[in-house]
């Protein structure tokens, strides 16, 4: 039998404008106030673009607190235009000329709630939407237990996005814990960036671990922004923080703690070039025994 091919034939080259620029990591603290935290969103994000990023990665819900009690009446209607969070990001990225991965927010659409991130261009126009495809679930008994599906709907399909910067591959939160989504992103030609919640007992064990294995494993960028920690925070749902910038050979190129700070570092689109042909994973891998199943694309 001849062996299947590993992945489908590869997508044309993404156009890209720069191979060195600073990405900055939004680390924001969350208030129940909606205005209170666009304003300091608005402010980081200015800050950042003032410090000569151009691109700025926000984190998981950002606009509202982590509540699966109040995440409904948070949500937004994005594509009715009816999203004050969106529409901030949107003027901030027209005004300074630079990209946004928007985190996420709570959105709603058809009667349901997604937990979506949006990218937006230097012209302020919504390049992509990214519902969140893994539902976060947890029971430790004596410590946590949070079952996303109780306020939010599942997502439909992966998101490829170009942009000024390169091709983005969009990941929210427990998305980073399936290898698979990272492999059908690299298979695209493009670097992951996962906006996250990570909480006290999963952020501690995982983290650092899920970031660097999903950069090593593919040989790619990887970038991850959390909200900041609330000291003052109900025990359903404390966030672990700990934003992240990590290359292609699990180098660590930006990082927070966990209070509320941007981190910022540069990405080198050639580093990526460099540690495949360092180390050729794709040459080396075995299709005759294994092979990725691209569904969209098949």
């Amino acid at each position: 039998m001849v062996p299947t091919s590993v992945s489908p034939p590869p997508l044309r080259p993404p156009q890209v404008n720069m191979q060195k620029y600073q990405v900055a990591l939004c680390q924001l603290l969350v208030s129940p106030d909606k205005e209170e935290n666009l304003a300091r969103a608005r402010a980081r994000i200015e800050a950042a673009a003032d410090a000569g990023a151009m691109l700025i990665v926000m984190p998981e819900i950002w606009s509202c607190p982590y509540s699966l009690e109040t995440l409904p009446s948070d949500a937004e209607d994005i594509d009715g235009g009816a999203s004050p969070s969106i529409s901030m990001l949107s003027e901030v990225a027209a005004a300074r000329k630079i990209t946004i991965v928007g985190g996420s927010i709570p959105e709603k659409a058809s009667g349901k709630v997604f937990n979506t991130c949006c990218v937006i261009g230097p012209d302020g126009h919504i390049l992509a939407k990214h519902r969140k495809l893994h539902l976060f679930e947890i029971d430790i008994p004596g410590d946590i237990k949070f079952k996303e599906s109780d306020a939010f709907t599942g997502g439909q399909e992966p998101t490829v996005v170009d942009t000024d910067v390169g091709r983005i591959g969009i990941g929210i939160c427990h998305d980073i814990r399936f290898p698979e989504l990272a492999m059908l992103y690299r298979s695209r030609e493009k670097y992951f960036f996962p906006s996250s919640a990570f909480n006290m007992s999963t952020g501690e064990l995982l983290w650092d671990l899920m970031q660097k294995s999903r950069a090593v494993d593919n040989q790619l960028f990887v970038a991850t922004c959390s909200p900041a920690r609330d000291p003052d925070a109900k025990p359903q749902y404390i966030i672990w923080g700990h934003s992240s910038l990590i290359g292609p050979f699990g180098e660590v190129l930006a990082a927070a703690g966990h209070e509320e700070t941007t981190a910022i570092g540069e990405i080198d689109l050639s580093m990526i070039q460099s540690t495949r042909e360092s180390l050729p994973l794709e040459m080396q891998s075995r299709g005759d025994l294994y092979r990725l199943v691209d569904v969209q694309r098949q």
